[in-house]
């Protein structure tokens, strides 16, 4: 808790600064000292507290979670090419109805209640130094949060109160012609359970932009990390080495139809093999293949995703994305099954003045079969599942969300079994 005491003083300052009025057409000038540059900066502010309802076979408890996390933070404005940022972080359970898995392990006494994954927690969230002395570049040294494109292989988990953030180094260059280039090297991760990884991640990620609505990007991501916590369940065991790399290539984008209608498409290819003592049962590949209309703030798609199974031994994993938003909300396939998965699925989207709607339902499948006692033998359906969110701004600063997500199990999957699941969230952000 040292650390926290340490940085009381500039969460101060972070709440002071926001609170000087900065006039719509003011011109300011370039700061010229540390002050001038604090006063200039940005808030990274904002607090959301949430209940979490959970209904899951075959355990014998439902899960209620009601939690705030608090975020306040500071980035100053560049002063010779340097500005920095602190943002701190506390979550707060209210109750401890719910299995919260702090430090990767099942709270004592909770084992019959389902994960709720948003433990107690307080630290730096993020900390880091800019540099942009270079032109079209930026150049971040420190912990920080990270999303890369759909967020399907790397991004910070936002969803969940504790982010996922990296220690290391990191690079955005624009200097090409419609191209960016990232590239980064980190050698610790936080995850959302708040347990903490070592060992060597380096991300290359280039996108080109075809059309003003189409990216080619082309990836290699390479984490050196022997535990993040998937080990038990993806087929290398307890002690196995889950190390690997994963190269590939994604297209995606829109094109016009004429004023009104617009095509979506998505097309995106991996490849993921084992990588600095990785196990060598990791050899598998992924593709995601779709696409749908868009009629002015509606949308709809229909899209494929497939991690593919080394014979049922080990299957295609993201141990660094966002995975709650795939295979559907209820987190019944954040870490992909030894089988692998096939997931067939069509999305809604759309506006109602301010109101948001979103809904998806999904029909979850594996690439191999296996050991079912309702299907014969085996079997190769995972289950079904539907996914539904309505948010509103209640203003420019506080939005609301009502989430639901159902997952009906198929095909008993026997070494660890899918049963129906249900949640609801009830969420209220508010933005400084």
């Amino acid at each position: 808790m040292t650390h926290l005491l340490n940085l009381r003083p500039l969460a101060a300052a972070c709440l002071l600064a926001m609170s000087w009025p900065v006039m719509a057409d003011e011109v300011i000038p370039a700061p010229v000292n540390l002050l001038e540059a604090i006063q200039q900066g940005k808030p990274m502010t904002n607090f959301r507290l949430r209940y979490e309802h959970v209904d899951q076979v075959p355990l014998a408890n439902k899960a209620h979670a009601f939690t705030l996390r608090s975020l306040i933070g500071w980035q100053t404005a560049p002063l010779h090419d340097f500005s920095l940022a602190a943002q701190l972080t506390d979550v707060h359970e209210f109750n401890h109805d719910f299995n919260d898995r702090g430090n990767n392990l099942t709270e004592p006494g909770k084992s019959s209640y389902p994960n709720i994954v948003d433990p107690s927690y307080s630290g730096i969230n993020q900390l880091y130094v800019d540099w942009t002395g270079v032109k079209n570049t930026r150049l971040r040294l420190g912990r920080q949060q990270l999303n890369l494109d759909n967020v399907r292989f790397i991004g910070d988990i936002g969803f969940r109160q504790n982010m996922q953030v990296f220690d290391g180094v990191s690079l955005i260059n624009k200097s090409l012609p419609n191209t960016e280039l990232f590239a980064a090297h980190f050698d610790k991760v936080r995850q959302v359970n708040t347990a903490r990884r070592s060992g060597n991640i380096d991300l290359v990620n280039a996108k080109y932009r075809l059309t003003p609505s189409t990216h080619l990007i082309a990836y290699g991501y390479l984490v050196d990390v022997a535990d993040l916590s998937q080990n038990n369940n993806n087929g290398l065991g307890a002690t196995g080495d889950a190390s690997n790399k994963t190269l590939g290539l994604r297209l995606d984008g829109s094109a016009k139809i004429n004023q009104d209608w617009k095509v979506l498409y998505t097309a995106e290819y991996a490849k993921q093999d084992d990588y600095r003592g990785g196990s060598g049962l990791i050899d598998a590949h992924y593709y995601k293949l779709g696409g749908g209309v868009a009629y002015s703030t509606w949308s709809v798609r229909l899209d494929q995703e497939m991690l593919s199974s080394n014979g049922g031994r080990y299957a295609f994993q993201t141990p660094l994305g966002t995975n709650h938003l795939f295979q559907g909300w209820a987190d019944v396939f954040l870490v992909t099954p030894q089988q692998g998965i096939k997931d067939t699925f069509v999305s809604v989207a759309g506006n109602i003045e301010k109101v948001k709607l979103y809904a998806e339902y999904h029909v979850i499948e594996s690439d191999k079969q296996f050991a079912s006692t309702s299907a014969g033998g085996f079997g190769d359906k995972y289950g079904r599942e539907f996914d539904a969110s309505v948010s509103y701004p209640v203003n420019a600063k506080l939005n609301a969300k009502l989430e639901y997500a159902k997952f009906s199990e198929s095909d008993v999957y026997d070494a660890n079994r899918k049963g129906d699941k249900e949640i609801i969230w009830l969420t209220a952000l508010y933005t400084f």
